[in-house]
């Protein structure tokens, strides 16, 4: 079966490639131009740009045990309306992603759901417990492709060195949330002159960066495969690019929303902008936009985390912390491209190629032979972040209700059309 998408703007950071062409797909994968072949499909992307599927690196997809906050059928579905065609799901799940029979679960549950891929993540240490590691390879081997201990920094140095040792024997990337829980504590914001405002607990930016200094000292010493994942603070930044520099095989992500809200935006308490990483100062956010332009920072993540309306309602300090971002990811970061902040390339390749290289996937381009995971943008398409238009089974999101710009026209996956405005 042959699929033509035709006279769209063809933006490939794989490949260096920014052109208005047609794209053909056979058989799930992308294939060489043929006009005389025989299509079956076509898909006008006249005005459109046509790029690759995105990869989102931290994706709380709820299911199994927390299917009242969402499931893998709604959240995969929301991804693929929002341009996303894989999802790195975190093992934070009730039973926890830490043995082969959870990972066969999610992987049959999200091909039940035909949208988009789920790509699991093991738990580092049997039940995210911080004590015992997991069996990692057996894990890897049944589809994770990563491990990761998820939101919960609670493994002393000792565990931490050990699991790194594992997961390099077997080539395993790690990805860690950097937060230092002693310096945390009972913490809910960033720690500056909005949190003494409101008299709300912070959280100091040295809870990322003393977990980003020991992760540092202990990759010197293993020569494992770390990504940060959920990076909030400009010190972070620098320190990230200082370790690249000296040659350790360190990358990190940020959360779009990261890149636009700050501190200054709960200042009317509003639980939506109770997040974990907490929204730093207009300096961190800058520096994060900064990172991703100079390649130091190399992907772009949701953070999806939905929840149920009530997680929201108790006084700040007590509700859940979480934003569901999937579906607003991609008008975030075309607003960077609008403000010159980012590039069009820059910005497609943190979504698609920079995660698909980190983690060792053969996707993230548009290469002839390359799996056909794709998705059509119209880049000037305006739609209200409410309603029919959201797709996600949480709400929690401090854009609901507000005009977005920028929407996903098609997502193919597998040369599958998924979903269609």
């Amino acid at each position: 079966m042959m699929t033509l998408i035709k006279n769209g703007r063809i933006i490939d950071p794989a490949n260096n490639t920014d052109v208005v062409a047609d794209l053909y797909i056979e058989n799930g994968v992308i294939a060489e131009a043929n006009n005389k072949a025989t299509i079956d499909k076509t898909i006008d992307a006249s005005g459109k740009w046509v790029v690759p599927g995105f990869i989102d690196i931290n994706t709380e997809l709820r299911e199994p045990g927390y299917e009242h906050k969402a499931t893998i059928q709604s959240e995969t579905k929301a991804a693929v309306k929002s341009g996303f065609t894989s999802l790195c799901c975190s093992p934070n799940t009730k039973p926890v992603l830490d043995s082969t029979a959870v990972v066969r679960f999610i992987l049959d549950k999200s091909v039940e759901a035909g949208f988009a891929k789920v790509l699991p993540t093991g738990a580092l240490t049997i039940g995210l417990d911080g004590k015992a590691l997991s069996e990692m390879n057996s894990l890897h081997k049944a589809g994770c492709v990563a491990m990761n201990q998820a939101a919960n920094s609670n493994m002393d140095a000792a565990t931490l060195r050990g699991a790194l040792l594992y997961a390099e024997t077997f080539n395993i990337p790690v990805i860690l949330k950097a937060e230092d829980a002693s310096i945390r504590g009972q913490g809910c914001v960033h720690d500056g002159s909005v949190s003494s405002r409101l008299g709300l607990p912070g959280i100091s930016p040295s809870a990322e960066t003393v977990a980003i200094a020991q992760i540092i000292a202990l990759l010197e010493e293993t020569n494992a495969r770390v990504h940060i994942t959920g990076l909030s603070t400009a010190k972070g930044v620098a320190m990230i690019a200082s370790a690249q520099r000296a040659g350790l095989k360190i990358t990190a992500d940020t959360h779009a929303h990261q890149l636009h809200l700050t501190e200054q935006d709960m200042l009317g308490f509003d639980a939506n902008y109770h997040l974990n990483p907490p929204l730093r100062t207009a300096e961190d956010r800058d520096a994060l936009i900064e990172g991703i332009a100079k390649g130091v920072i190399s992907a772009v993540s949701s953070g999806h985390q939905p929840h149920q309306p009530d997680a929201k309602l108790a006084p700040f300090p007590s509700t859940a912390a979480g934003i569901s971002s999937l579906e607003t990811v991609l008008p975030l970061m075309l607003e960077l491209v609008q403000r010159k902040l980012l590039s069009e390339q820059q910005m497609i390749a943190c979504l698609s190629q920079g995660p698909a290289e980190l983690l060792g996937l053969s996707a993230g381009s548009l290469s002839v032979g390359n799996v056909a995971d794709i998705c059509v943008i119209d880049p000037l398409a305006t739609w209200q972040a409410a309603g029919d238009l959201w797709q996600s089974a949480g709400l929690n999101s401090p854009y609901f209700g507000q005009q977005m710009i920028g929407q996903v026209s098609q997502t193919l996956v597998n040369g599958k059309l998924v979903f269609e405005k």
